[in-house]
């Protein structure tokens, strides 16, 4: 599918994160440090969306049961049960355009 808009860098502020949703897909994209990640928005234990959570530093907690991924890779980073991780995506910048790699 090649690259595709998700936002405008000025939409998404340090420390912060928004669901997008890129041909059906589900996905976070979240401002690290003034370095943008992108993976899937749905945590993998139970289902909910990562965006409704928090996200400290690069790791997003979901909101309902405390699993914890960081977003720079997609790995899950603490959580009591083995779940998986979630898929990461490449993201680029263009002018003021945050690009997500599908």
């Amino acid at each position: 599918m090649g690259k595709i808009i998700a936002c405008k860098i000025n939409e998404l502020q340090d420390g912060n994160m928004k669901k997008v949703v890129i041909d059906g897909r589900d996905i976070v994209v979240a401002n690290v440090g003034g370095k943008y990640f992108a993976c899937d928005d749905t945590c993998t234990h139970s289902g909910a969306s990562l965006s409704e959570g928090t996200i400290e530093n690069s790791i997003i907690t979901c909101g309902w049961h405390g699993a914890q991924f960081d977003c720079t890779t997609g790995n899950l980073a603490k959580f009591p049960a083995k779940i998986n991780g979630l898929k990461s995506y490449n993201v680029s910048i263009e002018s003021e355009d945050v690009f997500i790699e599908i």
